[in-house]
């Protein structure tokens, strides 16, 4: 797992760009608000009543997903 729910959501956006789709498909559209700056997902996901273990699953997958296409395209 490349991301856990004890993560910044700010920082995993940065180094994950492909996962703004998965916070926002999940209702979770405040990742450039200010509480993303220094709240951890697991703390985002409890705010808007999300279930943070399939979160971090869906966001890890989309990582996942992205790094296999890029390995292919080599």
């Amino acid at each position: 797992m490349k991301i856990t729910k004890e993560m910044n959501i700010t920082e995993v956006v940065a180094k994950y760009p492909e996962t703004v789709e998965v916070f926002l498909y999940a209702g979770m559209g405040c990742f450039g608000c200010m509480a993303a700056r220094f709240e951890s997902i697991e703390e985002g996901a409890a705010a808007h009543g999300i279930d943070v273990d399939a979160l971090v699953t869906a966001l890890n997958e989309i990582v996942e997903a992205s790094d296999e296409t890029a390995a292919a395209a080599e």
